[in-house]
């Protein structure tokens, strides 16, 4: 037996093995962007849910300082990514996603990106409503959105809790795709933003 055959040998799939499937990748700025906000958020939302029960102290006003500040910057990345996106559209989905899955991503992202827009700037509002004025990370002095209200206030107040444990329903939905697409089926769609890949 040659060289040549015997490298052919080696390299031939073994019978019956299934090949998985290679999912086209994102670029490395929308995998940072991706990355970055998600750790934002999922900070944020632990932050939120523990600061709502401290008493008032100078620890729970320095933790809703924190909450606004890495808020309004996960609204600023929001923006990044939507630029980005127009600018260079995702890769397309891999063969083995389904029709119906197809019709749920798109739906699904853009309620992502809808809570990651609304969710900062309903926080704005309210602290514009309720008369606290923001320092972005003690550095820049944010424009009040709105006159100080009370009432205003409540309303968005609600808004924001409820937007909130919205946007937990759509991240734990988000987790599960990635569940069933990379552990159960193996199709690539979580590499796909991978940052190693």
């Amino acid at each position: 037996m040659s060289w040549a055959t015997r490298s052919t040998s080696r390299s031939a799939p073994t019978p019956g093995a299934e090949a998985r499937p290679s999912a086209e990748a994102y670029r490395p700025f929308a995998k940072a962007l991706h990355w970055v906000t998600a750790v934002a958020v999922f900070g944020l939302l632990g932050l939120g849910l523990w600061m709502t029960g401290l008493p008032i102290s100078l620890t729970k006003l320095q933790a809703y300082a924190w909450h606004k500040w890495i808020g309004l910057t996960v609204l600023l990345f929001t923006l990044a990514r939507l630029a980005w996106r127009w600018h260079s559209p995702p890769p397309p989905l891999p063969d083995t996603v389904t029709a119906w899955e197809r019709r749920l991503a798109p739906l699904s992202h853009g309620a992502l990106l809808v809570l990651l827009l609304a969710l900062p700037i309903s926080g704005w509002l309210m602290s514009s409503a309720g008369g606290v004025d923001i320092f972005w990370f003690g550095l820049v002095s944010l424009p009040n959105l709105v006159p100080r209200n009370p009432d205003l206030f409540d309303v968005l107040r609600t808004t924001h809790h409820w937007l909130a444990w919205t946007l937990m329903v759509v991240l734990a939905l988000h987790l599960a795709a990635v569940v069933r697409h990379d552990i159960l089926r193996h199709d690539g769609i979580f590499r796909r933003m991978w940052p190693s890949r």
